[in-house]
């Protein structure tokens, strides 16, 4: 089988996989692929019709299609090269990636740079363990959305959504806006784990109840989906008896959480957090695999498309720099989650960065009047108080690069939440 090489191949031409490639071109590489398994690129962006995205990197309210229609537009503009309808099937270590596709068959491209912008995928409802009948009228929030905003069908009339998930809030008010009625939004969990002006906008303004701290615990319908019982949970989420409320129903959608397409990346050999499902990178993205580079929500899951871009910017110039061999390997520093932090990206910083670096993470819980803290043993590098920390906001720091000085690496660089008054 003979075998193609590129300087820096791509897979995946969602938002992610897109500013990748466009920083790279723009850093001087020529020679560029992406790989795209569906028939066009854009990735999810394509069914998210709602407006709200780009406020922070083009200052102006688009669409998604509109938000992905600008960075296909600047690759068509640099001539670089995206492959739809391509298949990968597996990347090595040493970076051949194996694809296939219906117009040009099996092949093994050779890459001197992998970046890996997958995204991520939906949790089925077999991850639940929801008691119940295998019905039809059950499907993630996600499906739903694209049957109703690119196929033009509408999936049930009378919805109950599980899970406070982004896409889950849109799609109440998407549902609502068709003609369905939404009886309820249900979480698990005492707080939202979407946006809040989300909540307000889905939510609120259509007034569609969401029930904190309850959970579906019966299915029932033989052939349809007839109707589902919701029940209240204590503090270690177990149903309380007495509390079930019935809800008449013939469609259930499920938005609890999503999780990054990691399959190619563990194939490849790259360790995985087990706090954010992704890839334990580098502040230049880099994974534990040299010239494998992760970013978007394959790393970790983001609430903003803006700043999926920014991170892929910024994956897209390290695998540019990785290919001319600008960047030696350094000694590094581990960047570890305090209390009330989950799943602080990046995990490790090269010591003496030459540019300001940015961390980014999830508080474990809903916190008022507290502070966000990082530091080094006892040196403090930074404090900043915020009105409100929750899990449904991403939370970014960036450090300058004189606050690494005198930092060796022996001890761990930390990142908490301190609690304040409530």
């Amino acid at each position: 089988m003979i075998r193609e090489h590129v300087d820096i191949l791509i897979i995946g031409a969602g938002p992610a996989g897109l500013a990748a490639a466009i920083a790279a071109r723009e850093d001087g590489i020529d020679s560029i692929l992406v790989l795209e398994r569906e028939a066009m690129p854009g990735g999810i962006l394509r069914q998210c019709i709602h407006n709200g995205f780009g406020l922070h990197r083009f200052k102006e309210e688009l669409t998604g299609p509109e938000y992905a229609q600008r960075d296909i537009d600047r690759a068509l503009e640099l001539k670089i090269p995206i492959e739809c309808s391509t298949t990968v099937l597996s990347v090595s270590k040493d970076r051949v990636v194996t694809c296939i596709s219906r117009e040009k068959g099996l092949r093994l491209i050779e890459a001197g740079a992998v970046i890996l912008a997958m995204g991520c995928r939906e949790r089925p409802r077999g991850a639940l363990c929801t008691p119940g009948t295998r019905c039809a009228g059950i499907y993630s929030a996600g499906t739903a959305q694209r049957f109703v905003n690119l196929e033009g069908f509408m999936p049930g009339q009378r919805v109950v959504i599980l899970g406070s998930g982004d896409i889950g809030l849109i799609m109440a008010r998407r549902m609502t806006l068709q003609g369905a009625k939404v009886l309820a939004c249900v979480e698990i969990m005492p707080f939202s784990s979407g946006l809040n002006r989300n909540i307000v906008q889905c939510l609120q303004d259509y007034d569609i109840p969401l029930y904190l701290s309850h959970t579906v615990t019966d299915i029932q319908g033989r052939e349809r989906l007839e109707s589902v019982t919701v029940s209240k949970v204590d503090e270690r989420r177990r149903p309380i008896p007495g509390t079930e409320m019935v809800f008449e129903c013939d469609t259930l959608l499920l938005s609890v959480g999503l999780i990054p397409e990691n399959e190619l990346s563990e194939g490849a050999g790259v360790v995985i957090s087990p706090a954010t499902s992704g890839a334990v990178v580098t502040d230049s993205f880099e994974t534990s695999v040299p010239g494998i580079f992760a970013c978007g929500n394959v790393l970790h899951v983001h609430d903003l498309v803006d700043h999926v871009s920014n991170e892929s910017f910024r994956a897209g110039h390290a695998a540019a720099s990785y290919v001319r061999s600008e960047k030696k390997p350094g000694l590094m520093l581990k960047v570890e989650d305090g209390a009330g932090v989950r799943g602080v990206v990046p995990q490790l910083i090269r010591l003496a960065p030459q540019e300001p670096v940015t961390l980014m993470f999830r508080p474990s819980g809903v916190f008022r009047n507290a502070s966000a803290v990082i530091s080094c043993g006892d040196k403090e590098l930074m404090r900043r108080k915020a009105m409100i920390f929750t899990p449904g906001e991403m939370a970014a720091y960036s450090l300058k690069p004189e606050l690494f000085a005198g930092l060796d690496g022996s001890l761990p660089l930390t990142v908490r939440i301190e609690k304040g008054d409530e």
